[in-house]
């Protein structure tokens, strides 16, 4: 299977459970990989039969600046549940970090992996 990817989105966002967290946004760093069949859009090199990195980095974008999630797990898989939406995708793999979040550190998060059967 192929795949589209989108590495290092960073986005600002409320995220955490401490009630410092809840009160102004923080970065948050995404990671995508899409799996999909890229086989018609190589063919016909049009966007329409592609999955559209750009319309599905802002889908996540938007989501993660807007959804206040008290937790890393809970964002990731928001974000999994957008990429399946797109009826292209089979599999979606998401990774979630929080960078600086634990010192010490350079980022701590959740992956999250599911299927369109699942």
């Amino acid at each position: 299977m192929d795949k589209v990817f989108i590495k290092g989105l960073l986005v600002r966002g409320i995220i955490g459970v401490n009630e410092w967290e809840r009160k102004r946004a923080q970065d948050i760093l995404i990671n995508v990989t899409v799996f999909t069949d890229t086989r018609r859009a190589g063919e016909t090199d049009d966007i329409q039969d592609s999955v559209d990195y750009s319309k599905l980095a802002r889908q996540l974008q938007t989501h993660a600046e807007t959804a206040a999630r008290f937790t890393v797990e809970a964002l990731a898989n928001d974000l999994v549940r957008i990429c399946l939406e797109n009826k292209r995708v089979t599999k979606a793999i998401v990774r979630v970090e929080k960078p600086g979040a634990v010192r010490f550190s350079r980022s701590v998060g959740v992956e999250v992996e599911r299927s369109r059967d699942e």
